[in-house]
């Protein structure tokens, strides 16, 4: 039987409190063997994971960004995205963005309105 593929996630909005939804997708993304590279400007580190403070910090293949931002914020992220060529952007619930799809999109990047924690739970991820 082969390994399930493992993917470099990168989780826009992580947080250190285990409470919020950012938090518990990073806790199961590590579980099913994914990479995670969390990002937030003011953490330094969550769960023993270092926390970059800013997507240009990031160089090499991301397989997917989940988003856990409302759209005033990441919108504001438009441009670093698609200079981050993921393979595809994941909208959970309450990040839904329009307009920042439209841009993904015209970009080459799949987008999908979905929750991180329901695919992986489900085997969908």
């Amino acid at each position: 039987m082969s390994q399930p593929k493992t993917e470099r996630v990168v989780i826009i909005g992580a947080s250190d409190n285990p409470e919020r939804y950012s938090h518990k997708a990073q806790l199961l993304l590590r579980q099913h063997g994914h990479e995670v590279v969390p990002v937030h400007p003011k953490l330094a580190e969550i769960e023993g994971v270092p926390v970059v403070a800013d997507l240009s910090a990031i160089s090499g293949p991301v397989d997917t960004v989940t988003l856990y931002v409302g759209p005033a914020i990441s919108l504001t992220l438009k441009d670093k995205l698609i200079a981050l060529k993921p393979k595809r952007v994941i909208f959970n619930p309450g990040t839904e963005n329009a307009p920042l799809q439209d841009a993904l999109t015209s970009a080459g990047i799949a987008c999908e309105e979905a929750c991180t924690l329901v695919l992986l739970h489900t085997g969908q991820f």
